[in-house]
């Protein structure tokens, strides 16, 4: 149902109302909407006249909150539509695009009557409102996903969708307050930010300025007032830039317009807001565009007016060489004009303009842009398709409306891989943010990049015009630290599926050791289990499958004697003929299933004993860990006997604390020597809280085991400016 007509709006018809329907001709908003058709057929325009009868009569006797009738709402929407030229299967979907939702027309009779394209436009802009949702947020999520799918399918319903919500933001006096800021404020998060995407720049800031007046009416009031002083006071100024601009072009031969424009009241919200600006330090509020015959004369016109005005330096941005993801081509400069007022200038041909003013609509509505146009549908498409890869992986509605969010707001920078394909990223983005650009594997498998010809981190923040190249192992994997270096949705989503992928596929295994254990230690072995007794634990708990009870246990949601107990119809306690399972056996390349705990971080040889904690699986500490004596008084049955395989086959970190004298070159001579032993240094920092005779640095390493830990302590014993040697335990790092 439309988010401005609940229930409540939609009565149901008048007993005394006319069965016979009223004749469309004397509706003059309709009469509009016909007298712009003429870029249709005669039996197109017919066809429109027949969908506004089958809409009028659906609707008849429903009223909108403000008290008009209701086939007003499709009728502005159509006529919207109508302005980009839109063919007759969009005008008839936007006058039918409540008819499912509100009224009992159903899809199969919208087929009948016009045809199949046309129903599943209609289908594709009804929402979910036959399912019951746990919340407002999760139905939002739910709803978005359905119209997404259908806008990957036809890009005509995203346009319907957006001039139905800027209808709907315009006529919302009627509502209450709270209401009206809910509607907006989703205006502000997805539906603006996909009009951007798709380059519908002048819907864009009507969906921007309609909500801003909704949600914060009395600033909007007074910027209003404050920019018609403004554009007052600057008049002279304005009209002698412009006439400036006209004169130069017009002394080199340059034929062109050239317009005023103002910004936007939410852009000029938004910049005083984000650099704390007054109204009266908004500098830029005015701009001017220059609209020449084609790509050369644009590059010419730019040389021509930067000998007039002085560019700012840093200020030029070429999108006419490298495009935005949206389409749009313009060139952009800011020049310092009369008595220092800085303006920017925007040059760009007349069919860039048009894709620039109207985005994908250009492709309807002006011929000149039809090549422009059916490139952006074919960005647009390939766009909405990877959102669409985010909805199919994302865990949840909010976590895939949440990398949605993230994708519309893409502050652009443009790097280069080897081969000199240029990829846009958000502003912020990191050498991981590439990786997953180009390809998921590369993402899951990289290791490091080289930016500039210089090997760096993934982490690093990449920077406009970067030439950037991935290096990848296969061994390599996501780490779970990646998340907070990401920006864009995609690499986000794919680190997270395959973090959450290889968790449940490391537990799967933990916890099917775990019960093996158990059961052997009650004499029986897994395999001798008869299915009937898996067919009850498995009703019992819930599970479909074996391998899901393996993964509880193994996530620590359930208890490995316990299910053994059930699968062998015993006593959940233990008798006292009954031993103890045995150890379970850690090789340390369990992955996540199994994780070393940071406190007393344990290494192969140290004593160890495992806390089962739900949702994270097996925490190792050491025997004799200060943290442990606590939580085992709270959590005494959560606690397993566990020991390490003779050869683990993993490094480990471990802490050192060396007290050394205070003399050059003796952190040199320890880190030579940790070196030479084959010993990697993950982590050095000095004690600056004791600068006297003697000084404490802190080691992080990675050895194999408590033995090879014990060779380089001895090795490190060894240096003359050695004074003591010791493991951190028991402490954070």
């Amino acid at each position: 149902m439309d988010p401005v007509t609940p229930a409540g709006a939609v009565v149901p018809p008048p007993v005394d109302e006319p069965e016979q329907l009223r004749d469309p001709e004397d509706e003059p908003t309709f009469r509009l909407l016909i007298d712009s058709l003429t870029y249709l057929p005669p039996e197109e325009i017919e066809t429109v006249r027949r969908a506004y009868r089958f809409s009028e009569r659906a609707h008849r006797g429903q009223m909108r909150l403000s008290g008009d009738p209701y086939i007003t709402h499709p009728l502005a929407v159509a006529s919207a539509l109508a302005e980009w030229q839109m063919d007759v299967e969009g005008l008839v979907a936007a006058l039918l695009h409540d008819v499912m939702e509100d009224t009992a027309v159903s899809k199969a009779e919208i087929a009948q009557e016009f045809g199949r394209p046309v129903a599943d436009l209609v289908d594709g802009l009804s929402k979910l409102d036959k399912i019951e949702f746990q919340s407002q947020e999760e139905a939002q999520a739910e709803n978005f996903r359905k119209m997404l799918m259908a806008m990957a399918r036809d890009l005509r319903v995203v346009l319907i969708k957006l001039s139905d919500r800027r209808h709907n933001l315009q006529t919302m006096a009627a509502l209450r307050a709270e209401k009206r800021r809910r509607i907006a404020r989703e205006t502000l998060e997805i539906y603006a930010p996909i009009a951007n995407r798709l380059g519908l720049n002048k819907l864009f800031g009507e969906l921007q300025d309609l909500s801003f007046h909704l949600i914060y009416p009395m600033r909007a009031r007074v910027l209003a007032r404050a920019l018609k002083a403004a554009r007052g006071n600057r008049r002279e100024l304005l009209s002698r830039i412009l006439a400036g601009i006209k004169k130069k072009l017009t002394a080199q031969g340059i034929e062109a317009q050239v317009f005023g424009r103002e910004k936007s009241l939410y852009s000029i919200y938004r910049k005083m807001l984000d650099k704390h600006l007054s109204f009266s330090q908004v500098l830029d509020v005015y701009g001017f565009r220059v609209v020449v015959q084609d790509i050369a004369t644009a590059y010419l016109a730019l040389g021509a007016l930067h000998a007039l005005y002085k560019p700012v330096p840093g200020k030029f941005k070429d999108y006419i060489a490298i495009p935005k993801p949206n389409g749009y081509q313009s060139l952009h400069t800011t020049l310092i004009g009369p008595h220092g007022t800085p303006f920017e200038l925007q040059i760009r041909t007349e069919a860039m303009d048009n894709v620039a003013q109207e985005g994908i609509a250009s492709h309807w509505l002006y011929k000149d842009s039809v090549a422009l146009g059916a490139d952006l549908q074919q960005k647009t498409s390939k766009w909405f398709h990877s959102l669409l890869d985010l909805q199919s992986s994302a865990g949840t509605s909010s976590e895939f409306l949440e990398h949605v969010k993230v994708d519309l707001f893409p502050h652009e920078i443009y790097v280069f891989t080897p081969k000199g394909k240029i990829i846009p990223l958000p502003r912020g983005a990191t050498a991981i943010d590439l990786a997953y650009a180009v390809h998921t594997d590369i993402g899951n498998h990289s290791i490091a990049a080289q930016i500039n010809f210089t090997q760096l981190p993934l982490t690093t923040e990449l920077t406009n015009g970067d030439r950037v190249e991935i290096v990848t192992a296969a061994e390599a994997h996501p780490s779970a630290s990646w998340l907070s270096h990401v920006k864009t949705g995609r690499a986000r989503n794919k680190i997270r599926h395959y973090l959450k992928t290889a968790q449940h596929d490391e537990s799967t295994a933990l916890g099917e050791k775990m019960l093996d254990q158990e059961l052997r230690a009650l004499g029986v072995v897994a395999s001798e289990v008869p299915v009937s007794s898996w067919k009850n634990v498995l009703r019992d708990s819930g599970n479909k499958l074996i391998k899901e009870v393996y993964t509880d246990i193994g996530l620590g949601f359930r208890m490995a004697g316990v299910v053994a107990r059930r699968l062998l119809a015993r006593e959940e306690n233990r008798s006292a003929n009954e031993k103890a399972p045995a150890s379970l056996v850690i090789r340390g390349s369990e992955g996540m299933a199994v994780q070393f705990a940071p406190c007393c971080q344990p290494i192969p040889g140290d004593p160890i004993i495992g806390s089962i904690w739900k949702g994270k699986g097996v925490v190792i500490h050491t025997h004799d860990c200060p943290a442990i004596s606590r939580m085992r008084s709270s959590r005494p049955t959560n606690w397993i006997e566990v020991e390490w395989e003779p050869e683990p086959g993993k490094l480990f970190s471990v802490r050192l604390r060396v007290m050394v004298q205070n003399t050059i070159g003796a952190l040199g001579k320890i880190a030579t020597e940790i070196s030479s032993s084959g010993t990697n240094i993950e982590h050095v920092k000095m004690d600056e809280k004791h600068p006297g005779l003697y000084t404490t640095i802190h080691f992080t390493v990675q050895v194999a085991g408590r033995s090879s830990l014990a060779r380089l302590m001895r090795r490190l014993r060894r240096i003359p400016e050695v004074v003591r040697i010791t493991r951190d335990q028991g402490l954070t790092a």
